[in-house]
């Protein structure tokens, strides 16, 4: 399988021609070097997820294959830095996601993108970020995914600020690149920890037990009453939480909406923010072998998460904003199905692979939304949803497979989202009933803010127009039928057969109780959508505003959230702290530096005659330092 390493170099070469020769090429040009690359990609990946499935296991488990590896840096005898490439179950099935939906990105954006300037950098930017997904994914050890990690972080800062003669987006990539770089370096701390202790950074050796020893160790070692590898591994979980946007880390993600609408797609639906997801499934035989309270945690930040950005998500205008707070929220879930894996029973494995499934299921259908919306705004030119009502006249196409994603992200069989979502509450109620029925409540709540976007859209009243619009061209609405019709059939793929916890495999089952609940529950919520939002008038909503209308404010303000961040940034650490710091810099250190300089230049002009050019002088000078040395000569003796 050496050939898996031609993945990884084709964007890196794709990034590397058309950022360097690729103003000399017209727009169609540079977008089909960039989507026929993407596309031979998607077939190797395929290929590659083929043979791997299909080939032989062991005990029943499929084997971790590292088809090439090299070392880079040695920082000691046990500890070296490698460059490699690991095929296993979920890095394989991340390999199929991301190459699908950047393949789907990069036909939608020929036609999306048409006519902007910086056509080809925006390609370039593109095969730069899945060069940096597809390192992340099939990295062979921690560190390499850390290097791959910051590359994601650069390329979607370079993504979010693709139109960086606006103000708005040059703000939203800098707040993209500083929040997650704040979270990195718990990553990174956690790294340091983990290795100093498990004198290794290869995935391998840290999930196959030949660490076990000197971890069981190490866990035995505490700081401040935890354990050290508890700490490095929630140190690690906080690098999770900035990239996947969890509270209280999550603030850059709406305002990331600011890039282009198929960047949302790609980097902030389906691929980058699923990255922290990845990690914790990654060192998930760590996490409950060594850290189940960790776990724990993990569980508790994902349920919150997911239920405080869908209620923000139920009063947002702003279509990507509403996408957004929605893709916070199924982070959440995913979240929540690793972190519910605390025990070593047989539901430990259920959690495992629901969480897998639902990020496999999300990206596809989340996808399909973003890029639906981005369909939608080309139409009508604006984000809001009073500029838009009644469209499903005019884009059959886009509202038919709109309609699809809102059903499976809303959980309605016999789409995707049902299933995937159906085996989360079912691990979720299996760990703790609480935990099952507030995830099951804020399933409901997707359901309504779904079908809320989908009839202000589609139904509802007609917004008046300065042009007709019109369906999307071929190069927009092939991507959305194509995952739409992923989106329809991916329920029924047996994922447990392909992505499992320690061997253990499971058959996509439905827990009858947990179905038929969440089912009705997804059903009301879209009833209630639909009397609230079909009708032109919308009068309940309007009066339920004005009764919740401090609740409504609040959820309409993102709960404050960024206001706490301007306030504890601007009024306490710039004024109380930035501020004298910078005054003391100013002042004494410059202040001191100066006096040296200003002294310095003071005595070299008080002794510059010495050095007159005269000799007479200089002889004088010469004489008269004689006679001082003899005459303290004469007074010593």
């Amino acid at each position: 399988m050496e050939y898996t390493l031609i993945i990884l170099l084709l964007p890196a070469i794709m990034f590397l021609f058309l950022g360097l020769a690729g103003h000399k090429l017209k727009h169609k040009v540079a977008g089909l070097f960039g989507t026929i690359s993407l596309g031979l990609v998607t077939c190797l990946s395929y290929f590659t997820a083929w043979e791997y499935f299909t080939s032989p296991r062991v005990n029943g488990v499929f084997e971790k294959i590292i088809p090439f590896n090299f070392e880079w840096l040695s920082f000691s005898e046990a500890l070296h830095v490698d460059i490699g490439i690991l095929l296993d179950p979920i890095s394989v099935m991340m390999l199929i996601v991301i190459s699908t939906v950047s393949l789907m990105v990069h036909i939608y954006s020929l036609g999306y993108m048409h006519g902007e300037k910086g056509f080809q950098r925006y390609y370039a930017f593109l095969s730069l970020f899945t060069f940096s997904m597809l390192g992340l994914v099939v990295a062979t050890n921690i560190f390499q995914t850390y290097i791959f990690w910051e590359l994601v972080g650069v390329s979607s800062y370079l993504l979010i600020g693709f139109y960086y003669t606006k103000p708005s987006a040059i703000a939203a990539s800098k707040k993209a690149f500083i929040v997650t770089r704040f979270a990195d370096l718990g990553f990174l701390i956690g790294i340091l920890v983990l290795s100093f202790y498990s004198q290794t950074f290869s995935f391998v050796e840290l999930m196959n037990g030949s660490s076990d020893a000197i971890l069981t160790g190490a866990a035995t070692q505490t700081f401040l009453g935890i354990g050290v590898l508890s700490w490095a591994l929630g140190l690690m979980f906080i690098g999770a939480a900035g990239k996947s946007a969890m509270f209280p880390l999550h603030i850059w993600l709406p305002d990331a909406m600011e890039g282009p609408t198929p960047v949302s797609a790609l980097i902030h639906a389906a691929t980058m923010v699923v990255a922290g997801v990845y990690l914790v499934a990654r060192m998930f035989y760590l996490y409950i072998g060594f850290a189940p309270g960790v776990l724990e945690i993990i569980a508790i930040v994902g349920a919150f998460t997911s239920l405080f950005s869908a209620i923000i998500a139920c009063v947002q205008t702003d279509i990507k904003r509403v996408l957004a707070f929605s893709t916070i929220s199924q982070i959440g879930f995913m979240m929540v199905a690793l972190g519910v894996c605390t025990g070593m029973d047989s539901h430990e494995g259920l959690g495992y692979m629901a969480s897998m499934f639902h990020l496999f299921t999300h990206a596809m259908f989340k996808a399909l939304l973003f890029l639906g919306a981005g369909s939608i705004i080309h139409a009508v030119h604006s984000n809001e949803m009073k500029d838009m009502g009644g469209l499903r006249k005019f884009m059959p196409i886009t509202h038919i497979t709109f309609l699809i994603a809102c059903l499976a992200i809303a959980g309605i069989p016999p789409f995707s989202g049902f299933f995937s979502k159906d085996e989360i509450l079912a691990a979720a109620f299996k760990f703790n009933p609480a935990m099952g029925w507030t995830m099951t409540v804020i399933a409901g709540l997707t359901a309504f803010y779904m079908f809320r976007l989908y009839f202000n859209i589609f139904w509802g009243k007609e917004a008046k127009h300065h042009h007709t619009p019109h369906e999307s061209p071929l190069t927009i609405t092939i991507p959305l039928i194509i995952l739409a019709i992923v989106t329809i059939f991916g329920g029924f793929i047996p994922f447990g057969h392909f992505i499992t916890s320690d061997g253990l495999l499971y058959n996509i089952h439905l827990d009858p109780q947990v179905a038929i609940t969440s089912v009705v529950v997804a059903v009301l919520s879209i009833a209630i959508a639909t009397i609230f939002y079909k009708n032109k008038e919308q009068k309940i909503p309007a009066m339920l505003g004005e009764k919740l209308s401090g609740l409504h404010k609040a959820a309409t303000k993102k709960f404050y959230i960024d206001e706490v961040y301007q306030f504890i940034t601007h009024r306490i650490i710039f004024a109380c702290i930035s501020t004298p710091i910078a005054w003391f810099d100013r002042h004494i250190v410059d202040g001191f530096m100066n006096l040296m300089a200003s002294s310095t230049q003071s005595l070299s002009y008080s002794i510059r005659k010495f050095q007159s050019g005269h000799v007479q002088q200089y002889a004088f000078v010469f004489l008269l330092g004689i006679i001082f040395i003899i005459g303290l000569i004469l007074l010593v003796i």
